[in-house]
């Protein structure tokens, strides 16, 4: 269960949608490449996280496909009529229900098979989705949806559901070594301020016990008002502030221009909403860490 922020997100999912985007089928193929074989299982995740869950634990019996192009917003996601008939044939679909409309609306109206709700599998209350989605950025709640994928996954192919359940088993522990990097790393960082763009790691700063204040709020379109970049400069007064954060989703120029204003630095660190241009989801929740542990004032 995720404990809630110091500064609670002040706008609900539903005002996620921003730019909209029509991922025709063309764009689906483009997005993300099959993994694993063809002829087995297949499965279908929503967007990256959930899809490189999948991969680990797929591996090479099964193949999966993600319904979110890179570089695309998973929030504003759109399905083309043949994507949802694939999303009934497909032998499992990975989701997070309440994060993408379209495909709640296909999961509803064409149920798969067999289904994972994401959310549910990490245990998280369902009213917390209205602060916060991106819940992926604790490590630690992905171990619980690995396992889900794999108990899914050996019900369809029975055959090999001791390899699945190996991998589940394996990619656990890799998010538990990242888990305990990020508690090292940030061991002296207890209700450091943690100034974001938005409010996009509520998550992150609950598990490692940072106070996330945000310019503006989860939505990434939802400009911050003047009143509310004074009271971030006052912020960034107050605590000592060195450095403000942006994402790689949205446009720095906000952020640059209260870091200038105030003379401290920018970084970025990445929600992990889409998938990286470099690297994995490890890579970049290490790249995040070190971009925190350069960043935060800290004891």
């Amino acid at each position: 269960m995720r404990r809630r922020t110091a500064t609670k997100v002040r706008a609900a999912v539903a005002g996620l949608a921003g730019l909209s985007l029509t991922a025709s089928l063309a764009a689906c193929e483009s997005g993300s490449e099959e993994t694993g074989s063809a002829d087995g299982v297949t499965v279908l995740a929503a967007f990256y996280p959930l899809q490189f869950v999948s991969e680990r634990v797929a591996g090479e019996e099964a193949s999966v496909t993600s319904l979110t192009p890179p570089g695309a917003d998973p929030h504003s996601l759109e399905l083309a009529p043949v994507q949802v008939a694939e999303l009934a044939d497909a032998d499992l679909v990975i989701y997070s229900s309440g994060l993408q409309p379209a495909v709640d609306d296909a999961v509803a109206s064409q149920p798969p098979p067999r289904l994972v709700d994401a959310w549910d599998a990490a245990g998280i209350e369902a009213d917390l989705l209205v602060e916060d989605p991106h819940f992926w950025l604790d490590p630690t709640l992905l171990g619980p949806v690995a396992g889900a994928v794999a108990d899914e996954l050996a019900a369809a192919d029975p055959d090999n559901a001791d390899a699945y359940q190996a991998r589940a088993e394996e990619l656990t522990a890799e998010l538990d070594a990242l888990d305990q990097q990020y508690a090292d790393g940030l061991a002296g960082c207890s209700d450091a301020m943690l100034i974001t763009a938005h409010e996009a790691f509520g998550y992150l700063a609950d598990k490692y016990h940072l106070r996330q204040e945000g310019i503006a709020g989860i939505d990434p379109e939802v400009e911050a008002s003047p009143a509310r970049m004074r009271e971030v400069a006052d912020l960034v007064a107050e605590y000592g502030v060195q450095t403000l954060f942006f994402e790689t989703i949205t446009a720095p120029d906000v952020t640059e221009a209260l870091a200038e204003e105030a003379g401290v630095e920018t970084a970025v660190l990445d929600p992990l909403e889409s998938e990286p241009n470099e690297g994995d989801y490890f890579t970049t929740m290490q790249a995040n860490l070190e971009a925190l542990e350069n960043g935060l004032v800290c004891d």
